[in-house]
């Protein structure tokens, strides 16, 4: 497998990859809902997003452009660690990078969206990561369980308002968890979707105000699959059923021949991304 892969020769592709040391307009360092610092902001102490931060994650990101992704892990734990977390699907990718954490940093903590309607064989994965790694995935759930949501909006939300749902069983979720953390790591690739394609390898998080590092942004589905056939890597059964993205059961489908792997997330809805990964 080949273990890193170089820096594309476009330059103004590359270019859009850097996080830009000044981030546009004025950044949101406080929840919407209660007033209070997030993210890293709400940190003891806070890692503030600063002309001097900014530039630091820049060169590190382009430093890091030909890095494997042990390497991009090793600097990210060596920077942040004990503030350096992992919020993880149980995706082919996140996977890989659980087996990369279980060698380097196996104390990093990481945890699960469970927003109530992820499919049982991703929940037992769970299980297998406890059995093979001795980690394990802390559940982060909602405030309301499955039945008291729907009651309290009139049935399923995700059939009507699936950016609303996912807001509510999941992005508020991880704004909680993410505060008093200085930095995350991302399971994206570049080559998953449009949206990804200008993701850099190390960046400030703006809607979850903490740094974000993508230590496979580089590689393709080719690798990924490669080290876990190559290492026995545990993975989602559903992969081999037609399923290459697994989200929340109501809005993933298998793909058919020809399909983009994430079509079969929100099909019939224009939406792409539940919101994590997308400002």
């Amino acid at each position: 497998m080949n273990a890193c892969r170089k820096t594309m020769n476009d330059p103004q592709t590359a270019d859009s990859r850097k996080p830009s040391a000044n981030p546009g307009p004025p950044l949101q360092l406080v929840s919407i809902e209660s007033g209070e610092p997030r993210g890293a902001l709400a940190a003891d102490p806070p890692l503030e997003p600063t002309d001097e931060l900014m530039e630091e994650l820049q060169r590190a990101s382009e430093r890091l452009e030909s890095a494997t992704p042990q390497e991009i892990l090793r600097w990210a734990i060596a920077r942040f660690a004990p503030r350096f977390t992992m919020a993880t699907a149980f995706g082919p990718e996140g996977m890989t990078i659980i087996h990369m954490l279980a060698e380097i940093a196996p104390e990093t903590p990481i945890f699960n969206l469970d927003t109530g309607y992820q499919f049982k064989e991703t929940l037992e994965l769970r299980e297998r990561v406890k059995q093979r790694y001795g980690i394990e995935v802390e559940y982060k759930r909602p405030a309301l369980s499955v039945e008291q949501y729907e009651a309290a909006n009139g049935g399923p939300v995700y059939k009507t308002d699936p950016n609303r749902c996912c807001s509510d069983r999941k992005l508020s979720v991880l704004h909680e968890a993410a505060n008093g953390q200085y930095a995350w790591a991302s399971a994206i690739r570049r080559d998953q979707s449009p949206d990804r394609a200008k993701a850099p390898i190390v960046g400030w998080d703006r809607k979850f105000q903490l740094v974000k590092v993508s230590p496979l942004a580089n590689w393709t589905k080719k690798e990924v699959w490669s080290l876990i056939t190559t290492e026995n890597i545990p993975y989602n059964p559903l992969h081999d059923q037609g399923f290459p993205s697994v989200g929340c059961q109501p809005c993933t489908r298998a793909v058919l021949v020809g399909e983009d792997e994430r079509a079969g997330r929100w099909s019939g809805f224009k939406k792409t991304e539940c919101g994590l990964h997308s400002s």
